[in-house]
């Protein structure tokens, strides 16, 4: 188990690095950011003074290699933009962010493993044919559509709820929450909605699917055979196995929340950190750009690491592989 651990962790290094590369070199050519620091009426002193304070003098190879020195001492850089370090600009925005993707994940996980599960095992029923209809809304319009379509219905029409902002929120130490305010509630159930529905859609389908597969295993046969109770073999043997093959795709699914919340935030002007990478694009503000790439990646390869430590918990012919059959 430690040595899968470390072999992991060291894949996960290099995906970084790479991923570091790739952000670096790709934002370079993304336009001027003296330019649009300075404005038109900067003199050319006065530019190369800029140029060489942020170090875009230097060659591409040295740049890199002190952005890669500084990340791993903490230190993202100085925003091009507002001249702020971009660790303090991330550390601001960061909350929102994870607040309206932890609440888009609850809904997505919860509500797909439950609908999936209640489909599968009332197939023939009308609800159930009623929710993979409605389901289909979830899977083919895109998010920024759902978000305005929920705007619509919820905000203007009915006014119950708001149609853009964070709300109140209230700081604890460094951290900033909505989820002890009323507004900084309600604030959050479209937007979550928004974000969770297409993952929801996904997980619902996948559980239905690996579900009906799993009810016609022989094993489920032998435990109806032996006289397990209906909740025993449909929640003690068949979810159980199910799970096993939804786990990488809900895991994957769940970290592309992180990456989908950039339309999302920008739709509803939620202040996180995929509407400061929106104002960074317009300004080529390469630090905040990249590390904003690396903090997705890095979720990524974080809810990865999570999705194959539990493939030990739940499938046990891998923990057996890696303790050589013992």
């Amino acid at each position: 188990m430690l040595a899968f651990l470390i072999r992991r962790i060291a894949e996960a290094l290099v995906v970084m690095v790479v991923v570091a590369f790739f952000a670096f070199s790709m934002f370079r050519f993304m336009g001027d950011p003296v330019a649009n620091m300075m404005g038109p009426d900067a003199t050319i002193a006065d530019r190369e003074a800029m140029t060489k304070r942020l170090g875009l003098d230097q060659p591409f190879p040295v740049q890199f290699a002190a952005f890669l020195g500084n990340v791993a001492e903490g230190d993202f850089g100085v925003s091009f933009r507002v001249g702020r370090p971009v660790i303090d600009l991330v550390k601001e925005r960061l909350p929102a962010t994870l607040e309206l993707a932890l609440i888009s994940g609850l809904f997505a996980l919860v509500g797909g493993i439950g609908l999936g599960v209640y489909t599968a095992l009332r197939r023939d029923g009308l609800l159930s044919r009623a929710i993979m209809a409605i389901s289909l809304i979830g899977v083919s319009l895109p998010t920024f559509l759902i978000g305005i379509a929920l705007i619509y219905l919820f905000a203007v029409e009915l006014r119950w709820l708001p149609s853009f902002g964070r709300g109140e929120t209230v700081r604890i130490g460094g951290w900033t929450t909505g989820f002890l305010t009323g507004s900084g509630l309600a604030s959050l159930v479209l937007p979550s909605i928004t974000l969770g529905l297409f993952q929801m859609t996904l997980i619902m389908r996948l559980v239905r699917s690996e579900m009906l597969e799993v009810l016609r295993t022989d094993y489920i046969r032998f435990a109806r055979a032996r006289g397990l109770t209906t909740r025993a073999i449909h929640f003690g043997h068949a979810l159980k196995n199910t799970l096993v093959p939804v786990i990488t795709v809900t895991g994957l699914q769940l970290g592309s929340i992180v990456a989908f919340a950039i339309i999302t935030e920008t739709v509803f002007q939620w202040p996180g950190v995929g509407s400061l990478f929106i104002s960074s694009v317009q300004a080529v503000d390469v630090p905040v750009m990249a590390t904003y790439l690396l903090f997705v990646a890095g979720f990524f390869v974080f809810v990865n690491l999570v999705v194959d430590l539990l493939y030990f918990a739940v499938d046990p012919r891998l923990r057996s592989a890696t303790t050589g059959g013992h």
